[in-house]
């Protein structure tokens, strides 16, 4: 996207939150405390400052929101957990299958071609429709975005050139489902650990390696601990937008209009900025680190090893066939 594009469309979405804002009745202050694990830097971070600004504005003042990010509140489970108590209003993070499980089709191993893909499959009917079953397990979801580019995969002993190179690899996994299976069916040895304890994980040699967007990567400095960089792409995670739905209910009308708009404009300024970054973050990370690319008949090779995972993720119910074509067609324009 062109950066008048952006500019303009930020622009726009200001001037018609301030409209909204205008029309807003003097009533009960409201406070909106949030937290990530991300550094004040990290483009998730960034995109919550504008946020902030954003909604302030817009809803006169009415709402005040604090953020806490560089994970001080907890870890991203602990922080979850809060939001869901209502301990805290809003985090953004990891752990999106305890919000729904259907959030986990979009971690499926090798399933987008590019970010252009996901992003339309999130924004229309279908993902719109993933965010609202948050709702039965505890969660409104006003906004969901994507989590960095593709993820890949850093280590300490080889490059990753075939599936057979991961062969017993120690690797460092979020505590999610679809990343666990997917390792291990490529002959990996996961281990999970928390995002905040990865550094001294890689850095004692807990863990051979770790995988990650570039972003994240060079954020938390995992570089400094790592020997190989290898451009798998093998996954995109989503990056929900985790609000505790009491305190949003009881928002009036025009401020759950004003709030409802203001995280939409946030998540995709963070999308805008954090997927125009990846590019330079891996630039950087040639720099430090040994990089290597697959080819497209690599990729096909990694992808045909991952494909039990599909089946397997059908088999136990959390979508079907149907719900994987259907997302398939709606992504690649079909």
């Amino acid at each position: 996207m062109k950066k008048f594009m952006v500019v303009g469309f930020f622009a726009l979405a200001a001037l018609v939150l301030a409209l909204l804002a205008v029309q807003a009745q003097a009533a009960e202050d409201y406070v909106f405390k949030y937290s990530n694990s991300q550094s004040d830097k990290h483009p998730r971070s960034v995109s919550m400052y504008f946020f902030k600004d954003l909604l302030e504005e817009a809803s006169g003042g009415r709402i005040k929101v604090e953020l806490y990010t560089s994970g001080v509140l907890g870890k991203e489970a602990e922080v979850l957990d809060m939001v869901k108590t209502g301990a805290l209003q809003g985090c953004r993070g990891g752990l999106f299958e305890r919000a729904n499980k259907m959030y986990l089709l979009y971690t499926l191993p090798f399933f987008f071609e590019n970010t252009d893909q996901v992003l339309k499959l999130m924004r229309g009917e279908f993902g719109q429709a993933i965010n609202e079953g948050a709702g039965k397990n505890g969660f409104y979801i006003p906004a969901c975005g994507v989590a960095g580019g593709f993820r890949n995969i850093t280590n300490n002993v080889r490059p990753i050139t075939k599936p057979e190179d991961l062969k017993g690899l120690k690797m460092r996994t979020p505590p999610i489902d679809m990343t666990i299976k997917t390792f291990k069916a490529l002959g990996a040895n996961p281990q999970m650990v928390a995002y905040t304890e990865t550094y001294m994980a890689l850095k004692s040699n807990v863990v051979d390696g770790q995988e990650n967007p570039f972003s994240n990567t060079v954020d938390m400095k995992f570089y400094e601990a790592q020997k190989y960089l290898s451009v798998v792409n093998w996954q995109i995670h989503p990056d929900p937008f985790y609000v505790n739905p009491d305190w949003y209910n009881k928002l009036p009308d025009d401020l759950k209009q004003i709030f409802n708009a203001s995280a939409k404009a946030a998540m995709i300024f963070s999308d805008t900025v954090w997927l125009n970054s990846e590019n330079n973050y891996l630039n950087l990370l040639k720099t430090k680190l040994q990089t290597n690319m697959l080819s497209a008949e690599d990729t096909a090779e990694f992808a045909e090893a991952a494909k039990p995972v599909w089946q397997k993720y059908v088999d136990d119910g959390f979508f079907t066939w149907s719900d994987i074509n259907k997302a398939q067609q709606i992504a690649k324009g079909k």
